[in-house]
Formats: C-alpha cells, sequence, structure tokens
C-alpha cells in the first residue's frame, strides 16, 4: 500500500477486514494534533457529512430533549437562544420538520447545516462541556 493517495473529504474503511488504503489504525487524532490544512478543510466536510445526514439531524431538532432545567440541548446550538428555542419547541409541537428548508420556514433560522457543522467543530476542539454530536 505505498504511494496511496486520499482526496480531501474521501471516506477511508478503517474496519479490521477488507482495507484498502489503511494499513493499520493506531488511535483516534486529536483536533490538535491535525495539520494546518486539515484545520481549514474540516468545516467544510464535516459540512459536507451533515448535508448527507440531514434526515439524522433533522430527528435531533424534533427529539431533542433539556440539559438542565435551565439549558435546553438545543440551545447548545450556535445561534439558538431561548427565542429561538420557543419557536423551535412551538413548531415541533404541531408537526415534525422534514428538513432543514422547513426548520429555516418555520422557526427562520437561516443556513442551519453551517450551525451544526459549528456545534461540531466546538466538540471536535474539545471546546465545550457537553456533547452532542461527537464521542469524547
Amino acid at each position: 500500500m505505498n504511494n496511496v493517495l486520499f482526496e480531501i473529504g474521501e471516506r477511508i474503511y478503517i474496519g479490521k477486514e477488507g482495507r484498502k488504503k489503511i494499513i493499520s489504525v493506531l488511535g483516534r487524532i486529536n483536533y490538535a494534533d491535525l495539520t494546518p490544512n486539515a484545520k481549514s478543510e474540516l468545516p467544510y466536510v464535516c459540512e459536507k457529512i451533515v448535508l448527507a445526514n440531514e434526515q439524522k439531524f433533522v430527528k435531533y431538532f424534533n427529539e431533542a430533549l433539556p440539559v438542565t432545567p435551565r439549558l435546553h440541548s438545543l440551545e447548545l446550538i450556535p445561534g439558538i437562544g431561548k427565542t429561538y428555542l420557543k419557536i423551535i419547541l412551538d413548531e415541533r409541537e404541531k408537526r415534525p420538520f422534514t428538513s432543514f428548508e422547513d426548520i429555516n420556514k418555520r422557526v427562520g433560522i437561516k443556513d442551519v447545516a453551517k450551525l451544526l457543522t459549528k456545534r461540531i467543530i466546538e466538540e471536535l476542539q474539545g471546546n465545550t462541556r457537553i456533547f452532542l454530536f461527537v464521542k469524547r
């Protein structure tokens, strides 16, 4: 497997059997250990993943619960404060959200995928106490 080329954003299989581009996995890499180029590409790749998994994240908006009596998990997403939280909770009670566009139309939040991406990057950086989308 010498001279293997990787594309930015390419999905690489790392399971035990049938690896095509990876010889072995030494462990997880921390955000701090990424190259500057990898750090600059990460938001674009992460947003691409969020968009590809839109229904999973829409489901999160439909089912998210409070973390504490004073803090709802939706408020941990950048750009969502008490005002948007109330609108989201009211709207999802009427009927579940079906897409990011539906959230935008009914709640008024633009670029839902970008906000989710921003939260995921914060979690990858380790800048949060509560993890919604990334394993510690």
